[in-house]
């Protein structure tokens, strides 16, 4: 693939990612299928790095900074997102270490009760003792936000929260229990 059309794919990328937003986490699923139908490196580069400039985060610039200070922030990511696709695309090329667009969708692992499996599931009782932990020091020394107020009531907020912890917990249970 010749360099202006290498420039132009990494170009075309950001507006692309832009157009589409599916945000962090269907990005990388979706440079996949890109990359298995064609798509150069610099692209599949450039698309995922515009992830930093997304229209909501360009709006919220424009809400603090004004909308000539977002334009311009915006289009230095821009600039850099294409320098930066295209120069890890001449890099990789000339050290031939660029990745195969071919074995790109067949290598996506699938769901599996494997040693990653077990280590997620360890960091997520790890992470609910350690919060378990903090509300009890700030229990013990700080009295609590909003001990006094609330008393023992279940707000509306924390309700929600604990009703989506069931509902993630119960799909990791039933995903697991049908991998199995």
């Amino acid at each position: 693939m010749d360099f202006l059309a290498t420039w132009g794919e990494a170009t075309i990328a950001p507006l692309v990612a832009a157009a589409t937003f599916i945000g962090s986490m269907g990005n990388i699923p979706l440079a996949t299928v890109l990359s298995s139908n064609g798509v150069a490196f610099a692209g599949i580069m450039g698309f995922i790095y515009s992830d930093l400039m997304v229209p909501p985060l360009v709006a919220i610039n424009a809400k603090y900074y004004g909308p000539r200070v977002a334009l311009y922030i915006a289009g230095v990511m821009f600039v850099s997102i294409e320098i930066t696709a295209v120069t890890l695309h001449l890099v990789f090329a000339a050290l031939n270490i660029t990745p195969e667009s071919r074995r790109a969708v067949h290598e996506v692992s699938r769901f599996a009760v494997d040693y990653t499996f077990w280590l997620n599931l360890a960091m997520v009782v790890l992470a609910a003792v350690l919060v378990w932990l903090h509300r009890q020091h700030v229990r013990q020394h700080l009295g609590g936000p909003g001990e006094h107020e609330e008393g023992h009531r279940l707000s509306f907020k924390r309700a929600v929260v604990y009703l989506m912890i069931l509902v993630v917990a119960g799909g990791l249970v039933s995903w697991g229990a049908s991998a199995l």
